[in-house]
């Protein structure tokens, strides 16, 4: 197993984040982007759960495929708590812990309500503002991270 670039992580997790941006995000938005992503899970015939929620933690779209359940949601959960509080995606977060998950401690955080780990993801309009949360939960932290980063990419015509 090749060593981890935490620092390369980063640096790209960062990238992803300033180029995958929305000019408008609305509840009808989030429809319409969960269906996308819904429709791509299906078509790859993989199995996924997938949620999208405002800050304040309402989710205002989910859908778990047959082979998933209520840990995936907790996963999510968890990995929407990770996101709405450091304001990065949940794989930039792992990173700058160097995959320790010791920023839980050091924030002064119960580490049972954060997930530092790749699946979850800042919606961000093109003014940096985030005003919903994205996350998967099902494959390998990494895969999570690459599904959303390539469904996004798709879906606002990005090359990434």
């Amino acid at each position: 197993m090749s060593e981890v670039n935490y620092e390369e992580i980063k640096r790209m997790t960062e990238e992803q984040e300033k180029t995958l941006r929305f000019d408008h995000f609305s509840n009808r938005d989030a429809w319409e982007l969960g269906r996308f992503i819904t429709d791509k899970i299906y078509a790859e015939n993989i199995e996924l759960a997938v949620a999208i929620r405002r800050l304040n933690g309402t989710i205002i779209y989910q859908h778990l495929t047959e082979g998933t359940n209520h840990i995936n949601q907790n996963w999510m959960e968890r990995k929407f708590h990770t996101v709405s509080y450091f304001e990065r995606c949940s794989l930039g977060v792992w990173a700058t812990g160097e995959g320790s998950g010791d920023l839980a401690e050091k924030n002064g955080l119960k580490k049972e309500d954060f997930a530092f780990v790749g699946g979850g993801f800042p919606i961000r309009l093109k003014t940096g503002e985030i005003v919903a949360v994205l996350t998967v939960s099902n494959l390998p932290h990494m895969d999570d991270h690459g599904f959303i980063i390539e469904a996004l990419s798709e879906y606002l015509g990005k090359d990434m």
